[in-house]
């Protein structure tokens, strides 16, 4: 009977709860591979099979279940990097409450300003960040504080609950709301984005377009934020076909070298910007990315350089390069594939076509006229996957919908082809500027020790290029000068150590706040 209502509920949804169960009737004994213990769950080890995820998992939501939360509530979770926060939202998704996955590279003043626009959601934590948000009053502003393991007064260890009884899963109907993530938050106050069963659903489509090019099975290596969305659509399209997945927190090079060199995955999923970090691992003589058949990132610009790089470093045949665009409100919009002997000389703006029974993507006018690479247009995407509404910010969701269509933000143009080309963010444009991605694409790709080239808005509105080297050596200015002779509209370049670039959770660039921080520093100096 449970299996029956199991299955059921998976056709009309995807309920993250019940993931674990329709895998493990696939194949029970596919496996989970960690490179860390699971803080709520130390004695489960490194290695999980899928069925014994589904324990795991039920045991949790009992535990949540006997901690008071119930269906409906809201349950933000937020602690320290590890992938139990994966494995507690799929639990908290098993009794029908409504994960709120909060990054934890978020600062206590932003943790308080979205738990106070959650209304009083319970919050599921650790110690280590519970004392880093002594600052922060939970009194009113949290139902319960719940901890993974410890003691601290005032908060309920889930430790302390082992053994409670199991709970039935439940189900809520595929239009409520079943997840919620957040923005990367580039322009402040992160934005809470609502999931239903039905969006997270749909949003699987266009990677099972991928997947379909894969006539084996391959082992799968993640290393994305647990609590990114990416995260749940990545292990389910891996647990349903029953890939083996390995699951990495580390992302210091040498260390993701050896788990790459341990396990030899054949299909690789990571952020663009820790490719980006992990570029010069390509040629590296331990030759970590030898076994990659399939490369695949998505939500964020990927340079060629990076992506020839990589391909050429596999050792498989006719490896693939997948680039996804999209964003957390839209889920994967449009696609391309790169190959080895060409992706060298590929223009990074052309971010690919739609694909069939996906989403549709249109490039309207700013001013009347037809979208061009001179005077581009707004990006916007229509299909039933967009997010459901910011939670609390209604209006704020209105604002970027236009009819059926949702305005992402960015600005481009569409070739007579149909390739989709994403020039700017709309608030980063800089005068006089076409696409300072496109600048960044072609800079890199002439001084390859660049390991970082970020064009952002100075003081006067000029476009001042923010270079990091490898190793923070100094730049040759001759190099520099001919690598930019085809961009005048260019200032002087300010080189900065890569670690001081301000970030988002999933390591994009915060351009405004870059800004901001060279204009107080040119101020100082005048």
């Amino acid at each position: 009977m449970k299996g029956s209502m199991i299955h059921r509920a998976w056709k009309r949804g995807f309920y993250p709860g019940i993931l674990p169960d329709v895998a493990a009737a696939r194949n029970g004994s596919t496996l989970l591979t960690l490179d860390h213990d699971l803080d709520v769950l130390p004695e489960a080890g490194r290695r999980i099979t899928v069925s014994e995820l589904v324990g795991h998992v039920d045991d949790l939501a009992g535990r949540l279940w006997a901690a008071g939360v119930r269906p409906a509530e809201h349950v933000a979770v937020y602690k320290t990097a590890n992938f139990d926060a994966w494995v507690l939202a799929t639990a908290a998704s098993r009794i029908g409450a409504v994960p709120v996955m909060l990054s934890p590279a978020l600062k206590g003043p932003t943790v308080a300003a979205l738990l106070d626009r959650l209304d009083r959601p319970h919050l599921l934590t650790d110690v280590p960040k519970l004392d880093a948000m002594a600052d922060v009053p939970l009194d009113g502003r949290t139902s319960s504080v719940l901890i993974v393991a410890g003691s601290r007064a005032g908060a309920v260890s889930l430790a302390e609950l082992a053994g409670s009884p199991r709970v039935r899963p439940v189900f809520r109907v595929p239009e409520e709301p079943a997840m919620i993530t957040h923005t990367s938050g580039t322009t402040g106050v992160p934005k809470l984005v609502v999931h239903t069963p039905q969006t997270m659903k749909l949003r699987l489509r266009p990677q099972r377009w991928l997947l379909a090019l894969m006539k084996n099975r391959e082992t799968v290596a993640i290393h994305i934020p647990f609590v990114h969305s990416r995260m749940f659509a990545a292990m389910a399209l891996a647990l349903v076909r029953a890939m083996p997945v390995v699951l990495i927190r580390q992302s210091d090079p040498d260390e993701v070298t050896e788990v790459l060199r341990q396990y030899r995955p054949g299909f690789l999923e990571v952020l663009p910007n820790s490719l980006m970090d992990w570029e010069e691992l390509a040629d590296d003589p331990r030759k970590p990315f030898a076994s990659i058949k399939y490369f695949s990132t998505t939500f964020d610009a990927i340079h060629p350089r990076t992506i020839s790089r990589l391909l050429k470093s596999s050792e498989r045949r006719s490896p693939l390069f997948f680039q996804i665009y999209g964003q957390s409100e839209v889920g994967p919009a449009v696609g391309r594939p790169y190959f080895p002997g060409s992706a060298h000389r590929a223009d990074g703006r052309c971010v690919g076509y739609a694909m069939p029974g996906c989403a549709r993507v249109r490039v309207v006018s700013r001013d009347g006229k037809r979208p061009s690479k001179d005077n581009p247009g707004f990006i916007e995407v229509s299909w039933k996957a967009v997010a459901q509404t910011y939670h609390g910010e209604q209006d704020r969701f209105d604002e970027n919908l236009n009819g059926k269509w949702w305005r992402t933000g960015d600005v481009g143009y569409r070739t007579k082809f149909g390739c989709l080309h994403m020039l700017d963010r709309e608030v980063d444009m800089i005068p006089g500027v076409q696409s300072s991605l496109e600048v960044e694409d072609v800079v890199l790709g002439r001084l390859s020790e660049l390991s970082e080239l970020v064009v952002v808005t100075g003081p006067k509105g000029e476009a001042i290029p923010v270079i990091c080297t490898t190793e923070d050596q100094p730049l040759d200015p001759e190099r520099w000068r001919a690598a930019v002779a085809g961009f005048p509209q260019l200032a002087d370049p300010i080189q900065i150590p890569r670690a001081e670039l301000p970030r988002t959770a999933t390591l994009k660039v915060q351009r405004i706040e870059l800004s901001r921080r060279l204009q107080e520093q040119l101020e100082k100096r005048a």
